[in-house]
């Protein structure tokens, strides 16, 4: 029995054996090809046009693999401008943030944020293993000439440029990509910014009147004036309460402070925002708090992750909000809220001021 069995375990590896044997020797006499990766002739972007804003996260998608077969090489090829110059600026190397562990919002100090990011050097402008193409928040207006301020598109401002996707498959050059970067535009709300020129937007109701601008609208509900005792409104038609976004002087580098003025322009004490949670106001340490502004020691950018819902964040959006209470004719407490949603893309000491221009918010009980 067991001589029956050898026997049919040698069967059994002989036949294997021939059937590899077999298979090589056929592939040997048909001279047939080592199997390939398949590369689409139809491979394609949803969109060859890349207008990126200067100074943030650009990350543009939409490749068509056409059940390409992964992994594939791209390669930017042939950059130039449209009338024929040469392309490099979009191809400095520059350090930049990348994570190195995930940001979950709970960090309870700068040294724990920045103990999960570090600096890398990268190209301002690259193409990613899966296509996409990327430029980096260190591509900035100093470094990458942005799209003319009279916001025409002739050809000799434009940069063209080829890809080369390969695999193993072949080789396919997908020509005439477009890069047409918009200026930086440090913050958001950017209402306020020309996205052509950089300078002060003009009010959207009044366009040809250069003595009027627009303004970043705050969020109102329940703020009376003390003179008018109406509701406060901030849009396109009323103005009563706007913002501003800007930097100050003498910061450690890293700070964000709160700012309010009156309709003379003079700065409120923020203790009369009674009902404001000061410690869940931003995700920022150290916080002071003077007669004039309350500030914080951050990390740009702000937020740090934008597609990350945290207790700081709303709709991929920092979240600051004031509160202030007082009582109605009943008796009965009315809370008063202002605010805003806003980003910060350059790093450096900003504050964001909120400007009653109209009437003074009415603190007193009725």
């Amino acid at each position: 029995m067991r001589k029956y069995h050898n026997r049919r375990l040698n069967w059994s590896v002989c036949a294997g054996l021939l059937l590899l044997l077999s298979g090589s020797a056929c592939k040997k006499l048909y001279n047939l090809p080592d199997g390939k990766e398949y590369l689409s002739n139809k491979i394609n972007y949803d969109n060859k046009s890349i207008e990126p804003i200067l100074g943030r996260w650009g990350l543009h998608g939409g490749f068509n693999a056409d059940n390409s077969s992964f992994p594939m090489k791209f390669e930017i090829v042939n950059a130039r401008y449209g009338d024929g110059r040469k392309v490099t600026d979009l191809f400095q190397v520059r350090p930049t943030y990348v994570w190195t562990a995930a940001y979950d919002g709970d960090e309870t100090s700068l040294e724990q944020i920045e103990a999960k990011r570090k600096l890398e050097d990268h190209p301002l402008f690259e193409v990613r293993s899966s296509g996409e193409f990327m430029t980096w928040p260190s591509a900035t207006d100093d470094l990458v000439e942005p799209r003319p301020s009279d916001s025409s598109k002739l050809a000799q401002d434009v940069r063209f440029f080829d890809l080369k996707v390969s695999n193993s498959g072949g080789t396919i050059v997908l020509k005439d990509f477009q890069y047409i970067p918009f200026r930086e535009r440090p913050y958001y709300p950017d209402n306020d910014i020309n996205h052509y020129t950089g300078a002060v937007a003009r009010n959207p109701v009044a366009p040809n009147d250069p003595s009027q601008r627009d303004y970043i609208r705050p969020r109102l509900d329940n703020v009376f004036g003390v003179t008018t005792r109406i509701r406060l409104e901030s849009n396109d038609n009323k103005k009563d309460v706007v913002a501003y976004i800007r930097p100050f002087a003498g910061g450690n580098g890293h700070n964000l402070r709160f700012k309010f003025l009156d309709k003379d322009s003079l700065p409120m004490n923020p203790a009369l925002f009674n009902e404001t949670k000061w410690n869940l106001l931003v995700h920022g340490f150290n916080m002071q708090m003077t007669n004039e502004y309350v500030q914080y020691d951050v990390a740009y950018p702000i937020p740090l992750v934008t597609g990350l819902n945290t207790r700081w964040t709303n709709g991929g959006n920092a979240r600051a909000e004031f509160r202030y209470s007082r009582k109605d004719f009943g008796g009965d407490l009315i809370t008063a809220m202002f605010g805003l949603d806003f980003r910060i893309y350059r790093a450096g000491d900003w504050e964001i001021v909120f400007h009653f221009r109209g009437d003074n918010p009415k603190f007193e009980d009725e």
